[in-house]
């Protein structure tokens, strides 16, 4: 029957060696993470300067897209994906190093996902600054008619390009993409609906005049 005190020591010097096994690995993968944050930081002020010097918050607030304030700015934004991109980019070696697979899968999905975060809000600009000019272009190019006419006109265009833009970028999420798809055709079908109602009551008599003048031509 083995000692109580033999298979004390035995115990502690397993894991005393572990532990001495384990430091060198700790380490090295707090080096590598360390070394990670601080070129994420540094990247994620390259992207602010950029921004910064592009005035790109300028442009983004002239063509209409909404301002977002301090650490919500939309350079901020995509300023902290790229830094929490490079940062979990820097956690796969460390947890490989200290020995945490699963967690290394974990972080493989994650950065596998960052991407559709940074195309989404790409998304979300870009369409933002699209509704604006579609609005711009219809209220220079409809004066023709009334003046309340065509900024109702323009504000639907707006409206209408804004709400399938947020849609698009939902989508690119991932988030609740079969919903998603159903309010988009259940959007499109209603504003074909709406557009057809108020051609068909509004052109009543543009209709009536055309088919007169061509009955009074055949004549």
């Amino acid at each position: 029957m083995p000692n109580i005190g033999e298979t004390l020591v035995t115990s502690i010097n397993i894991g005393l060696s572990a532990l001495v096994a384990f430091v060198p690995k700790f380490v090295l993968g707090l080096i590598i993470l360390l070394i990670g944050i601080i070129v994420a930081s540094i990247l994620k002020q390259v992207v602010l300067e950029l921004f910064k010097a592009l005035r790109i918050e300028s442009f983004l607030k002239k063509y209409g897209v909404p301002e977002a304030k301090d650490e919500f700015a939309w350079s901020s934004i995509l300023a902290e994906i790229v830094r929490w991109f490079v940062i979990i980019i820097f956690l796969l070696p460390t947890a490989d190093v200290w020995g945490l697979p699963r967690v290394d899968v974990v972080l493989n999905q994650v950065i596998l996902y960052l991407p559709n975060v940074f195309v989404a809000v790409i998304i979300i600009l870009v369409g933002f600054v699209v509704a604006r000019l579609a609005h711009d272009v219809i209220l220079a190019s409809t004066k023709g008619i009334s003046a309340e006419t065509s900024r109702t006109v323009a504000s639907i265009t707006r409206w209408a390009i804004s709400i399938f833009v947020i849609l698009a970028a939902l989508n690119q999420l991932g988030v609740a993409s079969d919903l998603i798809k159903i309010l988009f055709t259940g959007f499109v079908a209603m504003l074909a609906i709406a557009g057809g109602i108020a051609f068909g009551l509004g052109g009543q008599s543009s209709a009536r005049d055309i088919v007169e003048d061509i009955r009074g031509k055949l004549k």
